[in-house]
């Protein structure tokens, strides 16, 4: 009876344990999506206002003298609550409009940062005056909130009511490209050639071992075997898409070798058997029935280690392209930003109105983050073989 009763303390014990376990477990589970629901709500509150912009009514005049001085294309009381960028553009405009010139236009024009700000119930550095003339151009039906495709169709700025995210997305693209060119082939030969074609002895086990340590290093080694590699020694311009998609191919290298071996093993051996068994030589056994059957394993894997490449700053920081780049890129090395470095010097520039563009640049990259990512599962669903 004594026995009995220890069993079962014991057993409860245990049970008491197990639900302990789970409550841990659920309540790390809630503390992680709190965290990400706070995210989110943060990013989207503080960052949709950059989706719109202040524009104001302006007549603008276009002759010689106002593009030789820009200043006086507008009124006195117009040039204060303008931005200056705009009257930077006025050639650029010209080219464009060809029938403006000599003539006075009526245009909605952007607003200065400060005005925008005002008028999204923001903090602003406005004076009295200024504030009554936004008011009176309020009641004149001189003054909106549009969307802001400036945003989008535009480069990096220092006048943050101007500043746009293309330039760096497409800095971002050419990296990408140059990433995907080098390591996707790179990845896919040597996990195929460990997987199916190499000895198992101590030098393979050797490499194996080393490419699972690389895949956990941090990123910004990465950067300085770049710096050391491509810029110092082989001469790679500085801050070019080539050297920072060089250097993130070194990085995701060993997550696209990872992930097609894990997807080549996953095929039955039945199959090499049944390929052996009608004749077929190793690399037809491969071409033909392996690798066909593992792609959609192998394609989640590279558009997985391409996600992190695209998210990833520490490296190209290191390569130099953390610089202020506002044009877009002509070519792989002609000299580019990324929309991470972009974001990220945008957080650490003290005007306000940098603060809603850095939390809108967030919301670009983690929607198409997410969207490769979801990609990859349809890609993993849809296309999955279950033996």
């Amino acid at each position: 009876m004594a026995y009995l009763n220890e069993h079962d303390k014991k057993l409860k014990k245990r049970y008491a344990a197990e639900k302990r376990f789970q409550l841990y477990g659920k309540a790390a589970l809630l503390l992680a999506v709190a965290f990400l629901v706070f995210f989110f709500y943060d990013m989207i509150k503080t960052g949709y206002t950059a989706f719109s912009q202040t524009e104001i009514k302006a007549e603008v005049t276009f002759n010689e003298e106002t593009l030789q001085m820009p200043n006086r294309a507008v009124s006195k009381a117009d040039r204060d609550v303008l931005s200056r960028g705009f009257l930077r553009i006025l050639p650029q405009v010209v080219e464009e409009h060809p029938e403006y010139m000599n003539t006075t236009q009526t245009l909605w024009v952007v607003a200065k940062g400060d005005v925008d700000q005002y008028m999204k119930n923001k903090p602003n550095r406005l004076n009295d005056r200024e504030i009554e003339y936004i008011s009176n151009l309020r009641g004149a039906d001189k003054i909106r909130l549009a969307f802001n495709t400036g945003f989008f169709t535009t480069g990096d700025s220092k006048m943050p009511e101007i500043a746009g995210i293309y330039a760096a997305m497409m800095g971002t693209i050419l990296v990408l490209v140059v990433t995907m060119l080098l390591s996707v082939p790179l990845g896919v030969m040597t996990a195929i050639y460990l997987e199916e074609f190499a000895p198992d002895n101590k030098f393979t086990q050797l490499i194996e071992v080393n490419i699972n340590n690389l895949a956990a290093i941090p990123s910004i080694i990465f950067g300085l075997l770049g710096l050391a590699i491509f810029i110092n020694f082989f001469n790679v311009p500085r801050s070019s898409a080539l050297v920072g998609g060089l250097t993130l191919a070194l990085m995701t290298l060993p997550v696209m070798i990872i992930s097609t071996r894990a997807a080549l093993r996953a095929v039955p051996e039945s199959i090499r058997h049944g390929a052996y068994g009608v004749g077929a030589s190793p690399w037809q056994v491969v071409w033909h029935h392996v690798l066909p059957v593992s792609m959609p394993g192998i394609l989640t894997g590279w558009i997985i280690g391409l996600a992190r490449a695209m998210g990833e700053t520490a490296p190209l920081l290191i390569v130099g392209m953390m610089a202020y780049i506002p044009d877009v890129p002509s070519g792989v090395t002609s000299a580019t930003t990324v929309l991470p470095a972009q974001i990220y010097t945008w957080s650490a520039t003290s005007l306000r109105p940098y603060v809603e563009r850095t939390a809108a640049g967030i919301l670009v990259l983690l929607t198409v983050l997410l969207a490769l990512n979801f990609t990859a599962i349809w890609l993993r669903n849809k296309y999955e073989r279950k033996w």
